[in-house]
């Protein structure tokens, strides 16, 4: 099932995106000047598959949009900067991507600033996805909403609930991007087992955060196996390796520029998928009946009107299944942080 997914091929070039087809789709960036948002927003410019890319942010989003509209393809590029102009960015979007919010830092700290820093984070970034998704209620209630801001496992429940209260929620069109999980499994299989990476497929199920990330090696196209202690050191580098690299940026920044490759990567593809391409796949966290979470990520079956077919779990190894086991209770956690945010949203 999984080795018939369609991948597209990203290039830095006028000639972008390999495909067969072209639209005139409307995407909206918001976030578009930050770290993951301007490099998404020049693959995003790049592709054929895009008509007219709407960027918004809350500071320097004109010069953004001038730089990029200085490329030689055919998307058309319109900055918007600040509240007021958020309703204008999103009018007659067909797609949206939300990498806004505050990344994740680097430092040691004790457990209670653990704490604080990452209920800090999950404020901040709730506040600005459900203020997002607000708009994209009123401005684009039919677009297809894939939201890059951290924790995914929260702000996908934020997003539906917003929505859900403007009578326009469709599960099947609001999606947690988790394909850097399958992007980093894929590149760290490939090193391990001398293949070329752009041919491995690893699907990765369940969250976007530590232990609720789950790669299926067993369901790995090619076929790969690996000794038990290098399948669970495997397991966890690709499990924390966001990590990995803000270590590695030592106080610089998280990971972005392979973020915005993944969210430009499941761009496509929904954007592919609408065009009427058939056999679209990819791993995202969406609503879902497959386990006892109300909110997993699965592969996907995409079609013209968002997810046709969730092709659920698949066969586990019994290494997986107590995987998915453990990640239950926190996924259960964070999506009722979620949804509380907005219950309790004034």
């Amino acid at each position: 099932m999984f080795s018939r997914i369609a991948r597209p091929t990203i290039c830095i070039a006028t000639r972008s995106l390999t495909t067969s087809s072209q639209n005139n789709a409307k995407v909206a960036v918001l976030g578009a000047s930050g770290g993951i948002g301007q490099p998404l927003s020049l693959l995003l410019k790049n592709s054929p598959l895009v008509g007219e890319l709407s960027l918004f942010d809350i500071a320097h989003t004109p010069g953004v949009a001038a730089d990029l509209s200085h490329i030689e393809t055919r998307a058309r590029v319109t900055g918007y900067m600040g509240p007021d102009q958020l309703n204008d960015a999103l009018k007659g979007c067909d797609v949206v991507v939300i990498p806004a919010g505050v990344p994740r830092k680097p430092g040691e700290f004790t457990e209670v600033e653990k704490c604080m820093t990452r209920d800090d984070l999950f404020n901040t970034n709730a506040t600005i996805v459900a203020t997002l998704a607000d708009a994209c209620a009123r401005n684009c209630p039919e677009a297809m909403i894939c939201i890059i801001a951290n924790p995914v496992n929260s702000t996908i429940p934020i997003t539906s609930e917003v929505m859900k209260k403007y009578g326009v929620y469709n599960p099947n069109r609001v999606f947690g991007v988790t394909t850097l999980d399958i992007v980093r499994a894929n590149a760290f299989v490939a090193e391990l087992k001398g293949l070329d990476p752009a041919r491995v497929n690893v699907p990765v199920i369940g969250g976007h955060a530590g232990k609720t990330i789950i790669p299926l090696i067993s369901q790995a196209t090619p076929k790969v196996e690996f000794p038990a202690d290098q399948l669970s050191a495997l397991t966890a580098r690709i499990q924390d390796a966001g990590t990995e690299v803000v270590k590695a940026k030592a106080g610089a920044g998280s990971a972005t520029l392979s973020m915005a490759y993944a969210g430009a990567r499941f761009t496509f593809s929904i954007l592919d998928a609408m065009n009427g391409k058939e056999g679209v796949v990819e791993c995202a966290y969406v609503r879902s009946e497959e386990t006892e979470c109300k909110y997993f990520s699965t592969p996907l079956l995409l079609g013209k009107q968002g997810i046709e077919k969730n092709l659920g779990l698949g066969k586990l190894s019994a290494f997986e299944e107590k995987l998915v086991a453990e990640a239950i209770g926190e996924l259960k956690g964070s999506i009722k942080k979620g949804e509380d945010f907005v219950a309790n949203m004034k």
